[in-house]
């Protein structure tokens, strides 16, 4: 098999199941050759510290003190199964980067049978209470830059690392949420949904504004 066989096989991999967006982003890179150029960084010492304030300038504004909401007596509390958790664990995407916790996807993922039973007390004893540990709420924002040249904050995208054992919950929950709703959804939901994304949304916008002006 030559060389270019083997590419050309590679780049067909991509393409092979049309409802894996990533993949089909990967497959355009490689026929492009398209390679990403790393991005300039402001070598200020005092930059991180004008990103935290300028993060952080909406939560200060508001004053607003939480409260917690007190169930009705009769109210059926969610309890999640061992099993459900251990699924959950169990797919993971080993490459996702863990949060302030420093507590990766393989290993959640390699060890789902020995962190199901306590993550499943965990997560029950969070729903029975209405209160959410605030080791689970921490977030580790790292400014991306948007363009290669930053004249200021605002040129920076705030990318949001929170702990992959929260996003496992969260999973948890939305399904459930999911199983309350309606059999039919709008067409044009992509938010919530397995498979679609970002890029989907903006290539159907595109297509029907593109087939409006043709007819």
């Amino acid at each position: 098999m030559t060389a270019e066989n083997s590419n050309a096989q590679r780049i067909h991999g991509h393409f092979q199941e049309s409802r894996d967006s990533r993949r089909m982003w990967q497959g355009i890179q490689a026929i492009t050759n398209y390679k990403t150029r790393p991005s300039a960084c402001d070598s200020d010492a005092s930059l991180p510290d004008a990103l935290n304030d300028f993060y952080t300038r909406f939560k200060a504004q508001n004053n607003v003190a939480a409260r917690k909401t007190i169930l009705p007596p009769n109210d059926q509390v969610l309890c999640l199964s061992t099993a459900d958790v251990r699924r959950t664990l169990c797919r993971v995407n080993p490459r996702n980067s863990a949060g302030p916790d420093k507590i990766p996807g393989r290993v959640l993922r390699e060890c789902a049978e020995q962190l199901a039973d306590v993550l499943t007390d965990l997560f029950n004893i969070s729903l029975s209470s209405a209160v959410v540990p605030m080791c689970l709420k921490t977030t580790t924002i790292v400014p991306v830059p948007k363009k290669s040249t930053v004249s200021c904050l605002n040129y920076y995208r705030p990318v949001a690392l929170t702990p992959i054992v929260m996003k496992c919950f969260k999973r948890l929950l939305m399904r459930h949420i999911k199983t309350q709703l309606p059999p039919s959804l709008d067409p044009l939901q992509f938010a919530y949904r397995p498979n679609p994304s970002t890029d989907d949304a903006i290539s159907t916008t595109f297509h029907l504004s593109l087939t409006h002006l043709e007819n």
